[in-house]
């Protein structure tokens, strides 16, 4: 399943993605640089800058060029060697992207080898994120996972297309669409987690852990953030009173509403309707 097609559920995914840097570096490769049939418990990206070197990622092999970036996904038993005296000159990272209890590449097939095509801001980000790496400032650890960040979205960007939903997550991408339905469906509505277990015939039990494995937040956490999501819509686009939008979104009470609505928003409907209205 392309990006492009995919549930709503993925935004809420990506909403609760963990990134961190393992190492971050520029490196002239040696001649010995080599090793063969590992399995890394992070995933690896390496921009090449210059020279030749030869990769294997899951039984497929690559010879990447100066331009591009390799993807070296957690998990996977991989291999690289120098293949003559023009060894790599390459930025290089390790790092872990989660989402809950997964890796985030345990949901996406991207390509393992990509040109990229914006080459400056992409070295530039390299370049930032290993001397942040190599500063031992206590704000550096803050900054390197923001450039981090960026350069996983310009990686999944560069690569367009060719990313996709795995295959094997099409059972649960059927599940959480239904969960996304009924949840839609009944915003104005009381809804327990009972019922939203029976509808996707789950043990109450068995669903928590399902939230909490793929979103770290409980079912009910879940619909009580989709009912604010609906709230500043409606405040944003229509001139309903803030009684007539807590109706709509499942709280009879206004000062509830209220009172929850801060919690997620951090300002009141009111104050959000006037700041974005």
């Amino acid at each position: 399943m392309p990006l492009q097609n995919s549930s709503a559920f993925l935004a809420e995914l990506l909403h609760n993605l963990k990134v961190q840097p393992v190492e971050a570096h520029f490196t002239h490769c040696l001649p010995e640089w080599r090793e063969l049939d590992y399995i890394p418990g992070y995933n690896k990206l390496y921009y090449i800058r210059d020279g030749e070197g030869w990769i294997r990622i899951g039984g497929k092999e690559y010879y990447p060029k100066p331009g591009q970036l390799v993807f070296m996904p957690a998990n996977v038993e991989q291999s690289y060697s120098v293949v003559n005296d023009n060894t790599y000159r390459k930025y290089w990272c390790h790092f872990t992207a989660s989402i809950g209890e997964l890796d985030l590449f345990q949901w996406f097939d991207v390509p393992h080898c990509v040109d990229i095509r914006n080459e400056s801001r992409m070295l530039s980000l390299f370049e930032e994120l290993a001397s942040l790496h190599a500063n031992e400032a206590l704000l550096s650890r803050i900054r390197e996972k923001a450039v981090l960040l960026e350069i996983i979205a310009l990686f999944l960007e560069e690569a367009g297309t060719g990313t996709r939903v795995l295959p094997g997550r099409a059972g649960d991408m059927q599940r959480l669409d239904r969960i996304e339905r009924f949840i839609e469906a009944r915003l104005a509505e009381p809804v327990t987690l009972e019922q939203l277990a029976r509808h996707v015939h789950l043990h109450p039990n068995y669903l928590v852990r399902y939230f909490n494995k793929h979103f770290a937040v409980s079912p009910l956490k879940y619909l009580n953030r989709k009912r604010m999501q609906k709230a500043r819509e409606l405040l944003r686009s229509t001139s309903l009173t803030v009684k007539e939008v807590a109706d709509r979104v499942g709280y009879p009470d206004t000062n509830h509403f209220a009172k929850a609505f801060r919690r997620e928003s951090s300002c009141s409907p009111t104050e959000y309707r006037r700041q974005n209205g």
